[in-house]
């Protein structure tokens, strides 16, 4: 026993306790015993017991090292001195193990008046033993109601989280939803327009040709109008609303795709579809503003099977680790702009590849400021978040990490160095079958990571 666990059950105890060496030197009391001696605890830590006692420091030695050498309780009585006289006490005593065979055995004393003649040395020690029971119980106990409040808040967070990504989808599905039918109808519609338009400016044509010198009148009212520029505008008009026509069913299809976000059904899906409809919700993120130029998004898509997944959870990974990278990248232009120093450009890689014929790769890396080695090890942590406060839930990474290794039986891990950029890696199998989980993990950790 420690003098710190002596000190842990002595000061629950009404009786007076000293701790000693074999030598007499006091190594712990509790309190009932300071005030006995009327000193303060740390003023009789180092002191020799010879020195508080009437007794011939021989024959307290002698009897402390005979308890000690025995190892077993010799009863005896010695007389303390106090401050008020000199009280005669009653002492019981045992040897307490050491901790090893180079640390000598210690001494645990007990006072009491010496006419009480009651208890012995055995109660008090089940009496400590019952106390140390106790606090071990207690401290399970303890340690118990914080893992379970720590797994109820994760799961108040991951729930909250997975009701904003639920709302979102359904607020996405609606606006596309009512975005898509005028859109196709106006789309629709522009090619006809167009043909009719294009047989009018021929018909016009005809007639110019057929017709060269018209009359005052139609020779005006061509003049004021610019008929030579309309010709050739109005034709150029309906092609930009073409294109811009499509721009919008293209944006609408991304945003359904990414409204997957509520879809519990594992489907088999075209991992590139749900990258770029979640770039497409990040663009006005991407676009370049007055602080800074645009972040540069360079895809390097391999050739990837359509895989067996959970859509709706995988968009959220995508959201979370890219929007992750953009505030990372903010933060690192907002410390250049405040040194007065030029960063180089801001980008973002997006690299996917088949490992083999089980899996697909997935890596989203960024030439920020990346993550020191302490902190890449508590990344995926619940509430662990490297934003400033209000910035970040930190559990945005934890969810994500929960959806590709739990949900999707993959890997999500991150390669990083301070000033050189964030790389996270996503590994996940072509198909969702029922596995071994133990024995996934094993294959997992046995495959190579690059």
């Amino acid at each position: 026993m420690t003098p710190e666990q002596f000190l842990e059950v002595a000061r629950v105890l009404p009786e007076p306790l000293v701790m000693v060496t074999a030598l007499g030197e006091i190594l712990a009391v509790n309190r009932p015993m300071a005030k006995f001696l009327a000193c303060r605890r740390q003023e009789l830590i180092g002191q020799s017991l010879t020195e508080l006692v009437t007794e011939p420091p021989d024959a307290v030695l002698s009897y402390l090292q005979s308890c000690a050498s025995n190892r077993q309780l010799i009863p005896g009585a010695l007389t303390f001195r106090q401050p008020d006289g000199v009280t005669f006490c009653r002492t019981e005593g045992a040897v307490l193990q050491p901790a090893s065979a180079n640390t000598p055995a210690s001494n645990l004393l007990r006072l009491q008046p010496r006419s009480s003649i009651e208890g012995n040395f055995g109660l008090l020690n089940q009496k400590v033993d019952e106390l140390a029971r106790e606090i071990h119980h207690r401290k399970q106990a303890q340690q118990s109601l914080l893992r379970s409040n720590k797994e109820l808040r994760e799961s108040q967070s991951r729930l909250v989280q997975s009701e904003k990504m639920s709302a979102l989808g359904s607020l996405v599905a609606g606006v596309a939803h009512e975005i898509n039918n005028p859109i196709n109808f106006i789309h629709g519609n522009i090619t006809y327009l167009n043909g009719y338009v294009t047989d009018l400016v021929n018909f016009v044509k005809l007639f110019q040709h057929h017709y060269p010198d018209p009359i005052s009148e139609i020779e005006a009212k061509a003049e004021d109008i610019d008929l030579e520029f309309l010709q050739e505008d109005l034709l150029k008009i309906l092609t930009s609303m073409k294109l811009g026509t499509d721009r919008i069913r293209q944006i609408v299809l991304s945003l359904r795709n990414f409204a997957r976000v509520d879809e519990v059904d594992c489907k088999a899906v075209d991992l590139h579809e749900g990258i770029d409809s979640t770039l497409l919700i990040l663009q006005h993120r991407l676009k370049a503003h007055h602080r800074r130029a645009a972040i540069e998004v360079i895809k390097d898509y391999g050739q990837l099977p359509l895989v067996q997944c959970y859509p709706g959870p995988l968009n959220q990974v995508w959201m979370n680790i890219l929007a992750n990278a953009i505030d990372a990248l903010e933060d690192a232009n907002a410390r250049h702009l405040a040194r007065n120093s030029e960063m180089q450009p801001a980008r973002i890689t997006i690299a996917t590849s088949q490992r083999d014929p089980r899996w697909v790769q997935i890596e989203i890396s960024d030439n920020g400021p990346g993550l020191p080695e302490g902190v890449q090890d508590k990344i995926f942590d619940p509430f662990f978040t490297t934003k400033s406060v209000g910035k970040g839930t930190g559990m945005g990474m934890s969810i994500s990490h929960q959806i590709i290794a739990e949900k999707h039986g993959g890997r999500l891990y991150c390669k990083s160095s301070p000033d050189g950029g964030a790389n996270f890696i996503i590994q996940i199998p072509v198909l969702q079958k029922p596995v071994d989980l133990e024995a996934q993990g094993t294959a997992l950790a046995q495959r190579p990571e690059s």
